[in-house]
């Protein structure tokens, strides 16, 4: 598989980048890359298996789950660099980000473009493996995932161009399995749109008070006492339609089964953060890769184990 990547035309365009980064500094590219902290990649990585799980109803293919896999690290892992890079001039104002390595002067301003391009061009070629249409797709993932770092300048829901930057995996996996995207492919990318919308705030309440002395928009901001019954309300949503989707596919017991454990999941975090502390806040947003996890749990006992 790895083969199939051709990495050696990645070497080639990395010199003829004249690249800078080097070896010895990649702990600190690996900070910055988050591969420490993998929630993100979690994050991704479910309703990515979700898609392909229920696009091929059950086992997904073995080239797909691999590239996808590998593809969820790789964007994410870009989408993190592009992150700091748009937030290296407020970060040092902010208790959770003051020490990231571009705040730190651990890795140059160029050195993290060029990581950036580096990684998004082993995701170009990771995509070239798949369908030509889940390849033109892939330039929507890119722009998604560029401009979300930038948006918390313009507007107070970045959360939502989150939501369809880490949704995006999933019309790409329907159309890379089934070779088109049915109705059910587009309310599995809203259902997972409006749960990143959920626990991003959740994420984003850690923050809020040092993001409104920097001038640092977002939906934690924007929903104000609000927060804890609009959170409620889309993880609500979120479920109808994660239902929804497996009705249109005819699932059994056990699918259903992973989202009752989702909706506890999602009581257990409402209690937890029914007092707005920072610490409680941000575990709740830790404890959505269990949300992920229990919901694909459910379909892996449906679609593959009892088939």
């Amino acid at each position: 598989m790895l083969q199939m990547l051709n990495f050696r035309r990645l070497h080639c365009a990395l010199v003829c980048q004249n690249m800078t980064l080097t070896l010895q500094n990649f702990p600190h590219y690996a900070k910055l890359m988050r591969l420490d902290k993998p929630i993100g990649i979690y994050l991704l990585l479910w309703p990515t298996l979700w898609a392909l799980m229920l696009a091929a109803g059950g086992m997904p293919p073995v080239k797909e789950l691999m590239l996808f896999a590998l593809g969820v690290v790789v964007m994410r892992s870009a989408g993190c660099v592009i992150n700091d890079y748009a937030d290296r001039h407020v970060d040092g104002a902010v208790k959770r980000t003051n020490e990231r390595p571009l705040v730190a002067g651990h890795v140059t301003e160029r050195e993290a473009l060029q990581l950036f391009g580096a990684l998004i061009l082993m995701a170009f070629l990771i995509v070239l493996q798949l369908s030509w249409p889940t390849i033109l797709l892939s330039a929507v993932a890119l722009l998604l995932a560029s401009a979300y770092p930038f948006m918390k300048r313009y507007t107070y829901l970045p959360q939502a161009v989150l939501g369809a930057a880490y949704g995006w995996a999933i019309p790409m996996a329907v159309m890379a399995v089934r070779g088109d995207i049915p109705q059910w492919g587009w309310l599995l990318f809203i259902a997972n749109l409006l749960w990143t919308i959920a626990y991003d705030t959740m994420y984003a309440m850690v923050d809020r008070d040092d993001d409104v002395i920097i001038g640092v928009k977002s939906s934690a901001i924007l929903f104000g006492r609000m927060d804890k019954l609009i959170v409620a309300l889309l993880e609500v949503i979120t479920l109808l339609l994660l239902a929804a989707v497996f009705m249109l596919n005819n699932l059994g017991l056990f699918a259903y089964l992973g989202l009752v454990g989702a909706a506890a999941l999602f009581i257990h975090q409402h209690y937890n953060i029914r007092h707005r502390q920072r610490e409680a806040c941000f575990k709740a947003f830790l404890d959505n890769h269990y949300v992920g996890l229990v919901v694909a749990l459910g379909l892996i006992v449906d679609l593959i184990l009892l088939n």
